[in-house]
């Protein structure tokens, strides 16, 4: 019997779980060469050249597909070649490098760690939370500054509320697309499939928008992510509504009463039963055919609400709402949803990790 594949998955959940401590500690460290930096500069490059003159929506596709495979096919050749199914250093029965087999089962873990690592994006995207409504306490002009790092939407005119709101939906998002997507195609694919994703991920942020720019071009970027989180965003509600009920400050919440429809607290429903509603009602109210479930998630265990117009790059875009209860945003719901991302996060490694020693 060959045990070789369940070292391998042993060697992945170690080098996951040390990846997810690392980044709980650090983040993503600005002086740290970054591959979704690199990532971006390739994607950037190739729509300044590629997207002009006619077939834009061909050449689009094309270039999406392209560096794709490209990124899956060099991280599967090299983990091939660490694994051992591929030998470069080798003649027939002689060894070109002996001490080869000493080190690949280290270069292996590291490699894998490294990419991990690289992959997962939850703590960088908290900090960032954080830090918009401690600038927003100090000023509203700090919080729009602040926020700006984290939105695609002009954030110049935007009141206190929507400055919070904002912060909190890209929160939701991100746990998804940063955290639950990567690691979930880990499970599936492996290293490969991770990084692919976070390429897949990159170019629809940066060409997956309905302007007029990238309306052709960036098309197959934007259905491909769609595809790439249809399960990823479901799972991340999910688990989101799993773990808000574990949170202290929710326990009060979890019953399945229905609560007063006062002015000051119209949600029909408490708790997680609360939330489940607004995932079932709201979830598809987004523009995104994944953004909605997650927003819906947290609104729902929030008991606030999401949506509403907003300006990209110069465009008056309508996003719908998502919840009922149009309340004031404060600092606790904002610690209050970083305990939701963190709580979802660690029961997606807990059983991603699961799936490599188990399955």
């Amino acid at each position: 019997m060959d045990y070789s594949i369940f070292i391998n998955h042993y060697s992945l959940a170690i080098a996951l779980v040390v990846a997810w401590l690392l980044d709980l500690w650090l983040g993503d460290p600005a002086w740290l060469p970054h591959p979704v930096v690199a990532f971006g500069k390739v994607i950037a490059w190739c729509e300044r050249h590629f997207n002009q003159g006619r077939h834009r929506m061909l050449k689009g596709a094309i270039v999406t597909l392209l560096l794709d495979a490209f990124v899956f096919f060099v991280v599967w050749g090299i983990i091939q070649i660490l694994y051992q199914r591929i030998s470069p250093f080798s003649f027939g029965e002689v060894s070109i490098l002996p001490l080869w087999g000493g080190v690949r089962e280290g270069l292996l873990f590291l490699v894998e760690f490294v990419i991990i690592f690289y992959c997962l994006a939850g703590t960088t995207l908290i900090r960032e939370v954080r830090a918009v409504f401690l600038a927003l306490d100090r000023s509203l002009e700090e919080g729009r500054k602040q926020v700006a790092r984290i939105v695609g939407r002009d954030t110049s005119e935007l009141s206190a509320q929507e400055v919070r709101t904002a912060a909190l939906e890209t929160l939701a998002e991100n746990l998804s697309d940063g955290v639950i997507a990567p690691l979930f195609w880990l499970a599936v694919g492996g290293v490969p499939a991770m990084l692919t994703y976070k390429m897949i991920n990159t170019q629809d942020s940066m060409v997956g928008y309905r302007t007029e720019r990238y309306k052709d071009y960036g098309c197959w970027a934007a259905r491909i992510d769609d595809i790439a989180n249809y399960i990823p965003a479901r799972l991340t509600a999910l688990l989101m509504l799993l773990v808000a009920p574990l949170i202290p400050t929710m326990r009060a919440d979890s019953s399945f009463a229905i609560e007063d429809k006062s002015e000051n607290n119209p949600s029909p429903l408490r708790g997680r039963w609360r939330g489940l509603y607004c995932v079932r009602k709201y979830a598809r109210n987004h523009l995104s055919p994944n953004s909605g479930y997650p927003e819906a998630a947290l609104a729902g265990i929030l008991d606030c609400r999401f949506g509403g117009p907003h300006n990209y790059f110069g465009k008056l875009v309508y996003k719908p709402y998502i919840g009922e209860n149009d309340r004031l945003l404060t600092t606790a719901d904002m610690k209050k949803a970083i305990r939701v991302n963190r709580m979802a996060e660690l029961l997606m490694l807990l059983l991603v990790v699961a799936r490599f020693l188990f399955i």
